[in-house]
């Protein structure tokens, strides 16, 4: 499975143009991890409320470019948040390998 949905990441370049995708693409690798650290801070705190915004703003900005499992993983974490829960094992580590596998999809799009 691609980390990317190319249908996606297509209509996303057609509807934007080029050098904007370009500037979202900048945006997101700039982003994505903050917000992943921010999840971290927030279980370390305990801080439900800032660990699940962190989770959806991950979600949502993943899927803009169709990267569909990150989104997913992301989505799961936020749930967790939802539900007062952050019992969650190894998930950012596993959110944050998604995250590099679609960093380095982008990369070789742009």
């Amino acid at each position: 499975m691609s980390s990317i949905d190319l249908k996606i990441f297509n209509e996303l370049r057609e509807a934007t143009g080029a050098e904007f995708i370009s500037e979202l693409v900048h945006a997101f690798l700039e982003d994505a991890p903050v917000q992943i650290t921010q999840m971290r801070s927030a279980l370390t705190a305990s801080d439900v409320e800032a660990f699940r915004r962190a989770a959806h703003t991950l979600k949502s900005n993943a899927a803009t470019f169709g990267a569909a499992e990150l989104s997913a993983l992301a989505r799961e974490l936020e749930m967790l948040g939802r539900e007062n829960n952050l019992a969650v094992g190894n998930r950012i580590e596993v959110l944050n390998e998604a995250f590099e596998r679609v960093k380095n999809r982008l990369n070789e799009l742009e």
